[in-house]
């Protein structure tokens, strides 16, 4: 039989520790949602009481099949846990798990709170007993575990067992600071079970100080214990927390985690764990990092020739995954370092069959290296190369023409000490044989200035006709600027990530001696594209994209 762990997650209040990151309590409920749909046991709402948000999202929190779990601290010295308000507004969110941090570090507890070792010891089990027995499920979270272990492992060890014998359902051992390697987590975890805390009531947290935070959860679970917290995307203060996006998918198709446990995620979930990632990424109006395990755009990226036409065979060759099975999917950069087998995956990828011996395949090539000499990059703006190749192929449908476009660029004094800078975007174009003319301009509903590529994107995407609905859902998420080549004579590239209601992404590349000229160019193909791949009719035959 499989042992179960379990999964819990603290996004909402560790993730929210991040520099920079700032849940509303609609976020928060939206997260919440993303969370549960992940099948993971435990989600970690925030501290109630602690500020206004987090008192907010418990009141409005919504119905989750996994437990909900309020954060707190444990009893202050000097009253009882029944007259303690602190803990009083952590019980008054009505949840039916609490989780309460308390020190177990003997230095923290004589610097830090200024009390008997004592003291504290009092203070973990009446708190501990006090949740008991208003029928909560206790989780004791031992801050500064293995940092306290390491000074005086009697002593952390005691304050483990004092919340144990007071009827914790789970035992956290915590590396609050970062800095504990993954040997050590599993020396220490294996040493806390044989002094009696049961591994079935033991779990871990950790934190990236050192870039091991997975790998240290992963040796307290080889250890023996059965709950592993995290985050999604391992947000979390200063280098973050155990990133869930990444254990997840290992403990679910990694051996020997996959055939020895047992996980309340149902592989339907699985599969939408990229899709996860990115909803976290785009409510916190952050770009996706890239490298990152499972989920992120290069992790089954193959680029060099020789991997790509072993993919063509097996994709085990170079993939330890299916892509499918985490939500992602197989890219084959095009380069000039690119061969046939990465061109033909290609093209097969975008529904373009090509035989082996087809002299198009030269054609294709030829126009990339030609192009790529001119400044532009197909590595990772996969959804332009696609266009290239179909227009080479004579495969690319005419979907509207661009008579002209301008964009002005004024800077006025609105008030005695401050000047606006402001755009405004004109687009001129025929589909269908009708002339549509469109005006934007770059501020945004609070009066900010956006740019001169926003106000553009906004003129290009007002009215394309009966294009328009096909776009409605597109939006653009990450902007990038290059200058290829220096002095007077300096040619810029611009790559523009773009997004749909389906969680699609891809980039496109524009490259001008003009920086919106580039951005138009990019701004185009990634309309184009997305007309393309969503089967758009072909109005105007005679037409073409400028």
């Amino acid at each position: 039989m499989k042992d179960r762990l379990y999964l819990y997650d603290t996004t909402l209040r560790d993730g929210q520790q991040t520099q920079g990151v700032q849940f509303s309590t609609d976020e928060k409920i939206r997260i919440a949602h993303v969370l549960d749909a992940l099948g993971l046991d435990y989600i970690e709402g925030g501290w109630p009481g602690a500020n206004p948000t987090d008192s907010a999202f418990f009141e409005a929190r919504p119905e989750t099949r996994a437990t909900f779990t309020a954060f707190g601290m444990t009893k202050r010295a000097g009253r009882s846990a029944e007259n303690d308000e602190v803990l009083a507004g952590v019980l008054n969110a009505g949840t039916d798990a609490v989780c309460l941090v308390g020190k177990t570090h003997d230095f923290h507890v004589t610097t830090a709170l200024g009390i008997s070792l004592e003291e504290n010891l009092e203070n973990i089990a009446k708190s501990v007993a006090h949740l008991v027995a208003r029928g909560r499920e206790a989780l004791f979270d031992a801050e500064h575990f293995f940092d306290g272990y390491k000074d005086n492992p009697a002593y952390a060890l005691s304050c483990c067992q004092a919340a144990l014998e007071a009827g914790a359902r789970w035992i956290v051992l915590c590396d609050t600071n970062g800095g504990t390697l993954p040997p050590e987590i599993g020396r220490i975890t294996a040493e806390v079970i044989a002094a009696g805390i049961p591994g079935e009531k033991l779990g871990i947290h950790t934190h990236d100080d050192t870039g091991n935070a997975v790998a240290g959860s992963l040796a307290a679970i080889d250890a023996g214990a059965r709950q592993v917290q995290g985050t999604l995307n391992g947000l979390g203060e200063r280098c973050g927390n155990a990133n869930l996006t990444t254990l997840i998918p290992t403990l679910l198709l990694k051996e020997p985690y996959a055939s020895r446990f047992e996980t309340a995620v149902p592989g339907e979930a699985l599969a939408g764990l990229t899709r996860a990632s990115r909803l976290l990424d785009d409510i916190l109006n952050r770009v996706p990092l890239k490298s990152a395990p499972y989920v992120g755009s290069s992790a089954f990226a193959h680029k060099a020739g020789l991997h790509a036409s072993a993919i063509l065979k097996d994709p085990s060759t170079y993939e330890h995954v299916a892509p499918g099975s985490v939500g992602n999917a197989r890219i084959i950069p095009m380069s000039n370092q690119a061969g046939q087998s990465n061109l033909r995956r290609r093209l097969a990828e975008a529904g373009l069959e090509l035989g082996r011996d087809d002299p198009r395949l030269a054609e294709i090539l030829d126009e990339v290296k030609a192009r790529e000499g001119q400044g532009y990059s197909y590595d990772t703006a996969q959804a332009s190369f696609e266009l290239v190749a179909r227009r080479v192929l004579g495969d690319l449908p005419a979907f509207f023409r661009i008579k002209r476009y301008r964009v002005t660029v004024e800077r006025r004094r609105v008030e005695p000490a401050r000047a606006l800078t402001l755009s405004e975007a004109v687009v001129v174009l025929d589909v269908d044989g009708e002339r549509k003319l469109s005006v934007s301009e770059s501020l945004d509903a609070e009066g900010n200035d956006r740019g001169p590529v926003n106000a553009l994107w906004k003129a290009l995407a007002k009215d394309l006709g009966p294009y328009q609905a096909f776009i409605d859902d597109m939006k653009l998420v990450d902007f990038k600027v290059r200058i290829t080549n220096g002095g007077i004579e300096a040619v810029t590239r611009v790559i523009i990530d773009s997004e749909d209601g389906a969680g699609r992404r891809w980039s496109t590349v524009g490259v001008s001696p003009n920086i919106v000229d580039a951005s138009f160019e990019a701004l185009l193909d990634a309309v184009v594209w997305k007309l393309v791949r969503d089967g758009a009719p072909d109005y105007d035959a005679g037409a073409h994209v400028a």
